[in-house]
């Protein structure tokens, strides 16, 4: 999908689309070796603060937002909300990572859910929150969907699966930094169809009565850029 001239979808002077995708393989290999850090009986704080160090040593040492690291019932938070504190993380428990470092100029945004143990409901509730991701993905790509039609869309994939979907973690811009100085709105409220590389898609379910809940993000991109 081409860039528009629609002024949501503006870019700053340093905009690289090429960079931009370099900072998402970053970002995501972040994301996997923060959480392959992360063991049963960890403290939440704990582990936010070995994941500040590990974007420090992959030389992202500024995020345009905080690191959320969500253990067990704190993955029911919604995006800035403090965490509960002392949650360590069970045998048989959920938690997800949110980090949007930024490198040199460019913005990264990534997010993904894990399990550890073998319970199949909060496996399943990891595996969904991915799954829903690419199925609202795919009606992007097929549709031409414009971003509220997408969420109206994602609510519907999630009730399918038996989950409720978080409408406040609801996608938004990303850019050369930062993207607020250009558009700051969520791509839930977005009434035309997103270009591809220029908004972050991202998907928060919820158990309807168990808490706990998963999460996945990641850029609007093609299927090429998906194993």
């Amino acid at each position: 999908m081409q860039k528009t001239c629609l002024p949501q979808e503006a870019v700053g002077a340093a905009y690289d689309r090429e960079a931009m995708l370099g900072v998402r393989r970053r970002t995501l290999d972040a994301v996997r070796g923060i959480a392959a850090n992360i063991r049963p009986g960890m403290q939440e704080e704990d582990a936010v603060e070995m994941a500040r160090d590990t974007l420090a040593d992959a030389g992202m040492l500024r995020g345009w937002h905080d690191v959320y690291i969500r253990f067990g019932p704190n993955t029911l938070k919604t995006f800035g909300a403090p965490s509960d504190p002392g949650v360590a993380l069970g045998e048989d428990d959920i938690f997800f990572i949110d980090i949007g470092p930024v490198w040199q100029q460019w913005e990264g945004d990534g997010g993904d859910t894990f399990v550890t143990g073998t319970d199949p409901e909060r496996a399943r509730c990891a595996a969904d929150a991915r799954a829903i991701f690419h199925e609202v993905r795919s009606h992007w790509l097929r549709q031409g969907a414009s971003g509220q039609a997408l969420y109206r869309y994602a609510e519907d994939c999630a009730r399918r699966r038996g989950w409720e979907l978080n409408l406040d973690l609801s996608g938004h811009r990303l850019a050369d930094f930062p993207h607020a100085a250009l558009h700051n709105g969520a791509l839930a409220d977005f009434e035309h169809a997103p270009s591809e590389s220029l908004w972050v898609l991202e998907i928060h379910i919820r158990h309807p009565s168990k808490p706990y809940g998963a999460f996945f993000e990641d850029m609007l991109l093609d299927d090429s850029h998906f194993e």
